[in-house]
């Protein structure tokens, strides 16, 4: 029987680095959950073990539940009723299937009724879901909003809240309006104190809203009036049992039709202040953007594991001229490097789980107790690292999962304009992954300060210390050539002293970067596990070559003047 755990040992790879020792100890604190609950682990073998299972029954339900729904939730899609949301038919079943396997409030602690899972296999979770239906994963992943109300709200709300999102509970983030998409500082939906039943009154319409009729809403929203900038905007709790929220209608989208995209109509709807007044937008939104940033990229790698199964599969059945397809230079070369990138982004993914993990179980550590020096040096450095790579690892695998799922098409040939193909259905929802929860451009305005400060040069130089197979050590030289030419240009730009040039080239800055973090990422890879990656970091480190080379020859060749022939 098919499972997307088991059929795909790269994640299970990932899931075993040495760094998971450190990040279990700090998740379980000692172990201290064994006594109280039943189905705490005992020591870090038996958590190790407790995340494999879980995620091969993830990979069960994804395989032979989610992934064999989805052309019919495609097709159907949810719809609006009376101001409620209705959602496809079999929508419901993979909901149903998800929430009797114990699959909500995988990250939360167990005194919640949550699984305290790390990022890491919550990530592979995320995956494995996206696979089978990226619109599904909108709905379910969606959970991880209660992360944030878990880190900022109090704790009444905490046992008001988290308890029902570890049942099964949906979330949604309300942040988009008409006139606030990226620039959220323009939020204007109204927030007024009401004193007599001491909670607070929302009115407005919010628009883009994923999951918009979920149970349990985190709502951006101008608690401070005559403002209208970020410092005037505060978290919100909605709880849609109170009422006041309509749906005014779901979106007609190019893809993830299983997902609804609301705008909804908010009427003296109660809500409850989250955390502090004021911190909304420039406290709050931020965790909780990095972490949907994480969920996206771990949905484009997903989508790209399909799109390589798919390509594969049927240049293997597909014959022309008297061989299959899959025997044509021509198609090999696509297969291979939907592969790569694949097996690159996802090196990425995992790498910036892990440091998302570390820095986050200090935090919460420090909520508990004071930290020592070291271990606060600790969560400096990997929340540091965290905020770097979650741009990288959104940005770059939304693009490939785009590159992917296109390729996907172009191997399947007339076909894959058909629509009973699932390739152009992946296609269709992987267009988004570039786009929202910030778009590529963004996630490059979010990594240019540690580009030009030098950061990813040293993280980058640190890599290139670690331990390569001699059949590999090539590799490793040619990413040592990288960056070298990505710090030239790195030198360039900043000798420029020109912040409109420096913007100009941070795109191509930005590429050159994460091709040259992820080739030395996959030729470690490599090291360890060359039945696994061999092939794919000789094929991605070409690619990569070729793509710095490009980005090298076209900063190097431009100059502050260039940006009139750019500017309309």
């Amino acid at each position: 029987m098919a499972n997307f755990y088991t059929d795909n040992p790269e994640i299970k790879f990932h899931l075993n680095h040495p760094l998971m020792k450190r990040i279990v100890e700090l998740k379980e604190r000692n172990f201290a959950d064994k006594d109280n609950y039943d189905y705490a682990p005992q020591d870090f073998e038996d958590a190790m073990d407790n995340y494999d299972k879980v995620l091969e029954l993830t990979g069960d339900i994804c395989a032979n539940i989610i992934w064999p729904n989805s052309e019919a939730v495609d097709a159907e899609g949810p719809h609006c009723e009376n101001g409620r949301v209705r959602y496809a038919s079999k929508t419901y079943e993979n909901y149903d299937a998800t929430v009797k396997a114990g699959l909500n409030g995988v990250t939360m602690p167990r005194r919640y009724g949550g699984l305290n899972m790390p990022t890491v296999p919550y990530s592979a979770i995320n995956e494995m879901i996206s696979a089978a239906d990226a619109g599904f994963e909108n709905i379910w992943s969606l959970q991880d909003c209660i992360e944030t109300l878990y880190e900022f709200g109090d704790e009444e709300q905490r046992q008001a809240y988290i308890p029902r999102v570890c049942a099964g509970e949906t979330m949604s983030m309300d942040l988009t309006e008409p006139d606030a998409g990226s620039d959220l500082q323009s939020v204007m939906l109204k927030a007024t104190f009401d004193e007599e039943n001491n909670c607070w009154r929302l009115n407005g319409c919010k628009r883009f809203i994923t999951n918009g009729d979920s149970d349990i809403h985190l709502v951006l929203a101008r608690s401070e009036e005559g403002t209208r900038d970020g410092r005037g905007l505060s978290m919100f709790i909605y709880d849609k049992r109170d009422g006041g929220v309509d749906v005014r209608r779901i979106e007609n989208k190019l893809g993830i039709h299983g997902s609804p995209t609301c705008e909804l109509v908010y009427k003296n709807a109660k809500a409850y202040l989250c955390g502090s007044r004021k911190l909304g937008l420039i406290k709050y939104v931020m965790a909780l953007m990095n972490g949907a940033r994480l969920g996206i990229a771990a949905q484009s790698v997903g989508l790209s594991q399909q799109a390589y199964n798919e390509a594969l599969a049927y240049a293997k059945d597909r014959k022309q001229f008297g061989k299959a397809i899959v025997n044509f230079p021509a198609v090999y070369d696509m297969i291979s490097l939907i592969k790569a990138k694949l097996d690159a982004g996802r090196s990425l993914l995992y790498a910036t789980s892990r440091y998302v993990d570390v820095y986050k179980a200090l935090e919460d550590i420090a909520r508990e107790r004071k930290l020592t020096p070291e271990e606060r040096a600790e969560c400096k450095e990997f929340s540091r690292l965290a905020d770097a790579f979650t741009p990288l690892a959104k940005g770059i695998n939304s693009e490939y999962a785009n590159q992917n799922t296109y390729d996907c098409i172009q191997v399947h040939g007339g076909s894959g304009f058909m629509l009973e193909y699932a390739c152009q259905r992946l296609y269709r929802d992987a267009r988004i992954t570039s786009i929202y929860e910030g778009t590529t451009q963004l996630q490059t305005v979010a990594a240019i300060r540690y580009i030009t400060n030098g950061f990813y040069s040293s993280v980058i130089a640190q890599m290139e210390q670690e331990e390569t197979a001699p059949e590999f050590a090539a590799l490793r030289e040619q990413a040592k050539a990288m960056a070298e030419k990505f710090n030239e240009c790195v030198a360039y730009v900043n000798a420029a002293e020109n912040d409109e040039f420096k913007d100009f080239c941070s795109r191509h800055l930005y590429e050159m970067c994460a091709s040259t973090v992820m080739t030395n990422l996959i030729v470690s890879d490599a090291t360890k596990a060359p039945e696994l990656f061999a092939k794919s970091a000789r094929v991605y480190t070409r690619f990569a070559m070729a793509e710095v080379e490009k980005h090298y020859n076209f900063i190097k060749s431009a100059t502050s003047e260039d940006l009139a022939d750019y500017r309309k």
